[in-house]
């Protein structure tokens, strides 16, 4: 090698080295060892070597055709120490402020998200539930009123048959009365069941729909 090459090499172990020291403390500290499993530690760690390896080896390609030379792990060894000394107090408190404020960027992004896209959606569909509720109530109050308005109809129109019955029934035997009244009130009672487990089935619904 020349001595051009030589210092180029010199130079490009002694900023290796301090690349080295940098992103140690950039994976130790996204990796958060304590927290982490010793195997997730141990893989995690044996990739970044030989990440870092690679790394190496690739410079040293451009610099001086991949030879290696002792003096050149001295030099990786005085730029990782520069690094410590000099550089890494600095280089943490940077890092500490990238991540706040890759941090706030992300939190921000997430607000407007939330404030541009869910939030919207959530309104139409509470207004679309709401339109739909406000429609079957609506449907229901007018089946409840046909349904009236029949009935009435119907009891009206019967009035003269119910006065010709209650005649009839007054020479019908008692017993045979309390039969037709027992089997009446049963009939009856059978629809309001139904009708009130309807009316139980749409409250709950209705309440479903609201929360």
């Amino acid at each position: 090698m020349t001595l051009t090459t030589q210092f180029y090499t010199m130079l490009a172990m002694v900023g290796m080295g301090g690349w080295i020291g940098l992103a140690l403390d950039t994976h130790g500290r996204f990796l958060k060892r304590p927290t982490r499993a010793r195997w997730f530690v141990f893989i995690n760690d044996l990739l970044f070597w030989i990440v870092q390896g690679l790394i190496l080896f690739y410079l040293l390609l451009l610099v001086n055709e991949g030879e290696l030379r002792v003096y050149l792990f001295l030099a990786l060894v005085c730029g990782y120490a520069t690094y410590q000394s000099l550089l890494k107090g600095l280089y943490l408190k940077v890092l500490e402020i990238l991540i706040h404020a890759v941090l706030v960027v992300y939190d921000s992004i997430i607000g407007l998200g939330k404030l541009l896209i869910i939030r919207p959606f959530v309104g139409l569909l509470n207004l679309i539930i709401t339109i739909i509720l406000g429609l079957l109530g609506f449907f229901w109050s007018l089946i409840k009123w046909i349904l009236k308005f029949v009935y009435s109809l119907i009891k009206i129109l019967l009035t003269p048959v119910h006065w010709i019955l209650k005649l009839i029934s007054k020479m019908i035997p008692l017993k045979i009365r309390n039969i037709f009244t027992t089997t009446s009130h049963n009939i009856k009672g059978f629809f309001d069941n139904i009708k009130n487990k309807l009316t139980n089935i749409l409250s709950r619904w209705k309440q479903r729909f609201r929360k």
